[in-house]
């Protein structure tokens, strides 16, 4: 077992972002039985569920003439825009059906508000707007933090570079997580995360 103040983070391992999802993470329920395996390790296991309503502003639908993975500029900054997935009571928004949901003591949901999208298990894009993760594990006196989960470069690293830039000391399993690639998106993230003080484990 980790010591009390080290937290495990889950992030997005949901059937949307599996093969045959509508935002399949290539290999994305490969890393399912590593992740059950290690949450046995930790005191404090989160997850975190993307949680979007129908015709969110995020998905390239909303905007025509505009395709998925394209970026269009938004109020709070650029946004890539994706297919419609992880709809609120969805199939695709539940977890995979193999990730042992009932060693979580927390699961947050977001991206929930129609009008801004949410990587960041700590913040929505603005950078600003608060999920309230930070004050739940600070309450539990939590100062360590293992990521894993979906995707890498996306979800995953901002929620990294989010955790580290609060003061959490933070690592993420690399092996336990999985990409996108989107025009060299992941390589970004790595750097992103790096610069912020995250080890790749």
């Amino acid at each position: 077992m980790r010591d009390p103040d080290h937290a495990l983070l889950v992030i997005d391992v949901q059937n949307d972002f599996c093969p045959g999802g509508a935002l399949a993470v290539p290999g994305g329920d490969q890393i399912v039985p590593g992740i059950n395996a290690l949450m046995a390790e930790f005191p404090a296991v989160v997850l975190t569920q993307d949680w979007h309503p129908a015709g969110h502003s995020s998905f390239a639908s909303e905007h025509p003439g505009h395709d998925p993975l394209s970026v269009i500029e938004m109020p709070y900054g650029m946004q890539v825009l994706w297919p419609d997935h992880c709809i609120q009571g969805s199939p695709g928004a539940e977890f995979h059906p193999d990730l042992d949901v009932d060693c979580a003591d927390l699961i947050v949901r977001k991206g929930f508000r129609r009008e801004i999208d949410s990587y960041s298990a700590f913040f929505e894009n603005d950078r600003e707007t608060p999920t309230g993760l930070e004050g739940y594990l600070r309450t539990r006196g939590i100062a360590r933090l293992t990521l894993v989960g979906l995707a890498t470069d996306f979800c995953v690293n901002y929620s990294a570079v989010d955790a580290a830039r609060l003061g959490f000391d933070v690592e993420v399993i690399d092996g336990l997580s999985r990409a996108i690639d989107a025009n060299g998106s992941l390589e970004e993230a790595r750097e992103a995360m790096a610069d912020a003080g995250v080890v790749l484990a």
